[in-house]
């Protein structure tokens, strides 16, 4: 026990990046890495050894901030036996920006429009403008065969549990150039797979004088210019702002993939209403279909929020009925958190929890179902697959990836290289794992 308590001294400029949330804040922390590396920041193998350490924070719900509170308490016990720099930043530091953190071991704090500046004010300089976001030049973590791709940042839809329009701001929508530029690098080291990031990627909207170019034209022409690049995938889309010519593009570039995530969040018309979502039950299920009908074997996945305020048994029963209409293919389920500062924390007929956790158990039973069913229905089908690792227990298996984002063991495939984009027989489900052999395109 005793040597457990023996301080370890830091390497000087090593860090310790501990990300939390949501994708692009995941791309962004591979931007922040890049910088940091580039700036002589080693990473460190373990939090103990490192000079600095920076926590990429979300404020998305309770649950989250709760964890990072709970890794700072650890990080500022640790500042007790020796010098380490700690970095707040992030969703969780923009809306706590204002506040003295001090007391809890955080050093420096830099809200949502400031990662980029992460490493200068390490350095002691002065950033000049925080005020607006900035994308970088590249969010790919090197030897990765997937890379996250930010198109916009921001939203301006303020649905009332939200908070992301108070941390992240308004819609800013990166210049196309920018991105082509990013894809193109991409594409040239060799990754196969990219997602388009933003809170509402279909809001996309780039204006430079006299014109402009939205979400489709610039999907259209990301297609157009990849080769090694095998699928592109988006997200998440808002369904009032979803567009049929998505459904076009799916069937005239092979490489996007024929799967959306598009948050239904709720069944119930009168609580969409009172969630400022903006559209009703109807159509949303109309979007479905219809993209169905357009394009053959499309899939969709989906956010489903319960225990909103006010909601009753029946608000229930209608969302379970639309998750059976809409029959995703996998859903994330979480119950209502009320954030500070948006207009639901205020609403009289919360909820406790008792009775928020039961209707999510409801859902999450309801949504497993409609998950082995739809997958169910696949088995025996031929699907294409990107081989991503090898498994952990048997060796001469593979983890692949579907279009439709499902995992897939690939049975006696050791010859097979990681990247390479194979043709699979779907035979069995375990889990939520799909299990199948290579097939050739002719059986």
């Amino acid at each position: 026990m005793e040597a457990l308590q023996v301080a370890m001294e830091p390497t000087p400029k090593t860090y310790w990046l501990e990300t939390y949330g949501c994708q692009m804040n995941f791309a962004e922390s591979n931007s922040l890495e890049l910088d940091l590396l580039h700036h002589g920041y080693l990473p460190a193998q373990f939090p103990e050894e490192a000079s600095v350490v920076i926590i990429n924070t979300c404020s998305v719900r309770t649950t989250a901030e709760n964890r990072i509170r709970g890794r700072l308490g650890y990080f500022r016990s640790m500042k007790r036996s020796r010098k380490v720099t700690v970095v707040l930043t992030g969703c969780m530091a923009q809306r706590l920006i204002d506040q003295e953190l001090q007391e809890q071991g955080v050093d420096v704090i830099i809200g949502t429009n400031g990662k980029q500046h992460v490493v200068s004010l390490l350095a002691g300089e002065n950033s000049q403008d925080l005020v607006t976001y900035e994308f970088s030049r590249t969010h790919h973590k090197p030897g990765d065969l997937r890379a996250f791709v930010p198109i916009m940042n921001g939203c301006n839809n303020f649905c009332s549990y939200c908070i992301v329009p108070y941390v992240r701001g308004r819609e800013v929508s990166r210049s196309p150039q920018e991105i082509f530029d990013e894809i193109s690098f991409l594409d040239d080291t060799g990754v196969k797979e990219i997602t388009l990031l933003g809170q509402n990627v279909n809001s996309y909207a780039y204006r430079r004088g006299d014109a402009s170019l939205g979400f489709t034209d610039l999907l259209d022409g990301i297609a157009r210019r990849v080769s090694s690049v095998q699928w592109i995938r988006f997200l998440s889309s808002h369904p009032k702002d979803i567009s049929p010519a998505i459904g076009e593009l799916m069937l005239e570039h092979r490489s996007i993939c024929r799967h959306i995530h598009i948050p239904i969040q709720h069944g119930s018309n009168s609580v969409l209403k009172r969630m400022n979502r903006k559209y009703t039950r109807e159509h949303f299920l109309g979007i479905l279909a219809s993209l169905r009908e357009q394009v053959p074997g499309i899939t969709f996945s989906s956010d489903i929020l319960i225990g909103f305020p006010g909601e009753t048994e029946q608000d229930v029963e209608l969302t379970l009925s639309a998750m059976r209409e809409a029959r995703f293919n996998d859903a994330f389920t979480y119950y209502f958190n009320p954030r500070e500062g948006t207009e639901a924390a205020g609403y009289s007929g919360q909820l406790d929890d008792d009775t928020k956790l039961s209707r999510l158990k409801c859902i999450i039973a309801e949504q497993k179902a409609i998950s082995l069913l739809e997958k169910q229905r696949r088995i025996g089908t031929i699907e294409l697959v990107l081989v991503e690792d090898r498994a952990k227990k048997q060796h001469d298996e593979k983890l692949a990836r579907t279009e439709h984002d499902d995992m897939v063991v690939i049975a006696s495939s050791a010859a097979l290289e990681i990247g390479a984009m194979v043709p699979v027989r779907l035979n069995s489900l375990s889990g939520n794992t799909l299990k199948g052999e290579l097939a050739s395109c002719g059986k």
